[in-house]
């Protein structure tokens, strides 16, 4: 159950939710006028509504989670985007972050292994207007999504163990993939490639963070 109503009173906490990304350090316009405009409480169970607009992650169905704001705007912030860019994101999730893509510019193909929530994420971000302009698939993201690729960007919304070379191999030369990675389920680091050249690979290791782990043929076992 979800409320699809934006009230006077979610607006103002979004705005409020947008200071506090500020002070963390998040200063791009684009992505700070993304998270104010989206109503996250959408994504949310309706038991969840007054937490909504904290900074924190929570419970989603399949168990899975919808990132906190920080997360989802300091991965968006590592991906680069420009307008009109094609990104790839890995774990689609309640949808919350493919929202902030679009908005933010990008052609969004995202890529869910549980049915129940694509079809979920669909149906919630039809109510704001963005399910038309993102392109929706089912299967095993760790394979990437060969049929569209190649991508200017991929994200990752879960933690791996390593990263996939099915994903870096789908990267357009100059493109770049956002993932936290970790031998460790509960932290990982996250980690930006960038595609120099089919043969040069450029890695940066950022801050950790905890994320559901990243299941498939080349992720976590089930």
């Amino acid at each position: 159950m979800h409320n699809y109503q934006d009230t006077y009173k979610h607006k103002g906490q979004r705005r409020q939710l947008r200071e506090v990304l500020q002070s963390k350090g998040i200063k791009e316009a684009s992505i700070l006028d993304a998270i104010e405009s989206i109503p996250r409480h959408y994504f949310l169970p309706v038991e969840f509504e007054s937490h909504a607009y904290e900074d924190k992650a929570f419970p989603i169905a399949a168990g899975q989670t919808i990132s906190q704001p920080y997360t989802v705007a300091y991965q968006t912030r590592l991906l680069k985007v420009n307008k009109g860019d094609k990104i790839l994101e890995i774990g689609t999730g309640s949808g919350y972050q493919a929202a902030v893509l679009c908005l933010c510019g990008a052609d969004v193909y995202t890529i869910e292994r549980h049915k129940v929530l694509s079809e979920t994420a669909m149906q919630t971000l039809n109510t704001i207007g963005l399910a038309s302009k993102i392109h929706f698939y089912v299967g095993d993201g760790t394979r990437g999504l060969i049929s569209e690729a190649p991508y200017d960007g991929i994200i990752v919304t879960a933690g791996a163990p390593s990263v996939p070379k099915a994903l870096v191999a789908q990267l357009k030369i100059g493109g770049r993939l956002i993932i936290p990675v970790g031998k460790s389920a509960e932290v990982q680091r996250m980690v930006r490639i960038t595609k120099v050249s089919e043969l040069d690979i450029q890695t940066e290791a950022f801050d950790d963070f905890s994320f559901v782990p990243l299941v498939g043929d080349n992720g976590w076992s089930l």
